[in-house]
């Protein structure tokens, strides 16, 4: 596991290589983002992109989505993976907000995880990108790069990895090393093909040092 030290290493270099990291689902207020990372479970961010657009200018608020029958909103997210799951989860949601919230989405964790399709990671990511709230959003690729840093370990769970993180990253750079962590598993830590030969972290990098190690003696 890496140390206090190591650790603010992996933030600062983090930091110097993505410094514009931020949320990259397409959304101009609260709702729209709330709308936008429910279609993103188990989904790329590109994709949900592809269709938000439109979704966005036919749907402006919760009342037109409680309002339209549910076949026609699963045909208008039917490239999504889960878009009849999705759809179910947009209406209730929107009816929620509606009854509960004055049609504004609320900012506490918990009682944006009260609505339909609203589980700890989305209601992380609303909170934090739309309210400024400290937050930290572990999705896969948070997990896999913290995982394989040494940061956390590989036996915990999505909440130990949150948990962890807490304990670790000062409070005031929780949503931004979040971002940072998503656009370094992204772009640079991929599931596939990580770029350990040009990692500056490589040092640092158990997963790395390893797969590296492995390279050599398949090359010999």
């Amino acid at each position: 596991m890496l140390t206090k030290s190591q650790v603010e290493e992996v933030l600062q270099t983090i930091k110097e290589m993505f410094p514009e990291a931020e949320c990259e689902l397409y959304h101009s207020n609260p709702f729209e983002l709330l709308i936008a990372v429910v279609l993103s479970a188990q989904c790329t961010d590109a994709l949900v992109n592809k269709v938000t657009p439109g979704l966005f200018e036919k749907y402006k608020s919760p009342e037109d989505y409680a309002a339209v029958p549910q076949e026609e909103l699963e045909q208008d997210i039917r490239s999504i993976g889960l878009y009849r799951n999705k759809a179910k989860n947009i209406k209730k949601l929107s009816a929620s907000l509606m009854e509960q919230f004055d049609g504004e989405v609320p900012r506490t964790r918990e009682e944006l995880m009260s609505l339909a399709g609203v589980g700890r990671k989305t209601a992380n990511v609303v909170a934090s990108v739309a309210f400024k709230t400290p937050a930290i959003a572990v999705d896969t690729h948070v997990e896999r790069v913290t995982k394989r840093l040494g940061i956390c370990r590989w036996k915990d769970n999505v909440r130990e990895v949150e948990d962890t993180l807490m304990k670790k990253i000062p409070e005031e750079e929780w949503a931004d090393s979040h971002h940072r962590f998503i656009f370094f598993g992204r772009y640079h830590c991929k599931a596939r093909d990580p770029q350990c030969p040009v990692c500056p972290l490589l040092d640092l990098c158990r997963e790395g040092k390893k797969r590296m190690r492995h390279q050599e003696v398949k090359h010999g």
